[in-house]
């Protein structure tokens, strides 16, 4: 037992370049692990330059400056963060706090509609089922304004945290951008020599996650705006709040839409009880849902991340369950590059096996 696990490491981890890229991921992973918490607004603000450095390659492609390039990058970066802070938290939050206050009528709205389906569908439902169904919608309610209050007593730190963020992030977004090539080199002194795996994984790796992570941020923004119109036009309460949900929620594929589903159908049955508006919300939250699965997807993401459906679900459970909403929303880069990693591996065996089974070249004479 012991010889068959010596050989299959050996046949595994005899190349240098596997153990050195193997060596890498684990060094990371812990970093991320043992001082994720530590060192969030570092990581925020790498994601965030790593995505703006696409904008400045693309600048300096047609011959700008990387100064210029970095210094107009930047600056448009502060303006979206400015009209973030200033003009969308401050109307989401009205729209929270408007919520938590007209929630006990929506609730009681909800259960006089309830309460009259067993006279009008006597056949399919009966009073004791509605009343069984009220109570679990009392207690989820009071569990959701507990964990209200929980935020609301934690909101000053909150209130810490975020502006800690809004400072630091910003700043550190700059130092990546503007001293990239010296940040680098000085990190290239501290890396083995034998990187042409690692580099292969990478050059593979960061086409595909940067093309996934901006046409995400895309289908956020488009999925979230055409909800509001839509929900606006058919006078849905609270339908900022709700589109931010719903564009938020194509984070997770094949879960999140789902998911929503209940929230949406619960806001219009609380406003109209038992009418065709509930009928004409529901629809056009389909159609959105089509839409955004078969347009905006294909045209986005098309041919950016080759995952099975399984194996998207599963990395969402994995990576969500161990970094709760920075794994749901990195959870397809993370397995893409597991993906990636996997296959390079491989393919540097059978290169190696393949090598190592032709037959020795003969001496000429």
């Amino acid at each position: 037992m012991i010889q068959m696990v010596r050989d299959w490491f050996h046949q595994r981890f005899s190349d240098p370049q596997v153990v050195i890229l193997w060596l890498i991921l684990v060094a990371g992973f812990l970093v991320v692990v043992f001082f994720g918490e530590m060192l969030q607004p570092v990581f925020v603000a790498l994601i965030i330059a790593y995505l703006l450095e696409g904008i400045v390659c693309r600048m300096e492609t047609v011959h700008i400056p990387r100064t210029v390039s970095v210094a107009v990058t930047f600056t448009v970066f502060l303006i979206c963060l400015l009209l973030l802070v200033i003009g969308f938290l401050p109307l989401l939050s009205r729209q929270i706090g408007q919520l938590i206050q007209e929630l006990p009528e929506l609730i009681a709205n909800g259960q006089q509609q309830l309460m009259q389906l067993p006279q009008q569908y006597p056949e399919f439902i009966s009073e004791p089922q509605i009343k069984q169904v009220i109570d679990v919608i009392r207690s989820e309610f009071t569990r959701l304004g507990q964990n209200i209050l929980m935020f609301s007593v934690a909101s000053v730190r909150n209130l810490i945290s975020l502006i800690i963020y809004l400072v630091l992030v910003p700043l550190l977004v700059l130092f990546f951008l503007k001293d990239k090539n010296r940040i680098l080199n000085w990190s290239s002194k501290f890396m083995p020599t034998n990187l042409e795996l690692a580099a292969e994984v990478w050059d593979e790796v960061n086409v595909q996650v940067a093309n996934y992570v901006r046409g995400k941020i895309w289908e956020i923004i488009i999925v979230w705006i055409v909800s509001y119109v839509t929900f606006s036009f058919l006078e849905l309460q609270f339908a900022m709040l709700i589109s931010v949900f719903i564009g938020l929620s194509v984070l997770v594929p094949y879960i999140g839409a789902t998911v929503m589903t209940l929230p949406v159908a619960l806001m219009a049955f609380f406003q109209w009880g038992i009418s065709g508006e509930v009928m004409y919300v529901l629809i056009a939250y389909g159609i959105i849902q089509l839409i955004d699965g078969n347009i905006l997807v294909p045209l986005l993401l098309s041919e950016v991340v080759n995952l099975h459906p399984v194996a998207v679900i599963v990395a969402l459970l994995v990576f969500g369950g161990i970094w709760g909403i920075w794994g749901l929303f990195l959870a397809i880069p993370l397995a893409t590059l597991v993906h990636a990693v996997i296959r390079a591996w491989f393919s540097k065996l059978q290169t190696v096996k393949s090598q190592s089974e032709q037959p020795p070249e003969q001496p000429k004479g």
